[in-house]
């Protein structure tokens, strides 16, 4: 059974910066793409960031790009956001997700994912 289990979330200010974690379970980390994405209130659910099985491959939506990084550490089995110069529109429910199937690609679309954590909650004030 894959679990993933996100932390870090919080209350910052416009400007400060967050870490992110997500920490995965049940199988092989480091054999599956994984991705960041977002679901703000009234909105729907936004891919943020997403990285291939060994972090050779990286990709950030437009409007995080310069801001926000994500990585892995497959010995931790654990996934990353780092998040600066945050904006008052960060503001969401954080999610990690990974496939079923071993990949060498990167995915944005979320239908590409089989597994999801609960999130965890980015509040940015302005």
């Amino acid at each position: 059974q894959v679990q993933l289990v996100e932390s870090g979330g919080g209350l910052v200010q416009a400007g400060g910066s967050l870490t992110l974690s997500c920490a995965a379970s049940g199988r092989t980390f480091s054999n599956y793409a994984m991705g960041w994405f977002r679901q703000a209130p009234g909105k729907e659910r936004e891919f943020v960031a997403a990285i291939s099985w060994n972090g050779g491959s990286l990709y950030h939506t437009e409007s995080v790009k310069g801001r926000f990084t994500i990585s892995r550490d497959n010995t931790k089995n654990t996934l990353y956001l780092q998040m600066n110069s945050l904006k008052p529109e960060d503001t969401a429910v954080y999610c990690c997700a990974t496939t079923a199937r071993p990949s060498f690609s990167i995915y944005v679309r979320d239908l590409r994912y089989d597994y999801w954590g609960q999130g965890t909650q980015v509040t940015v004030s302005s």
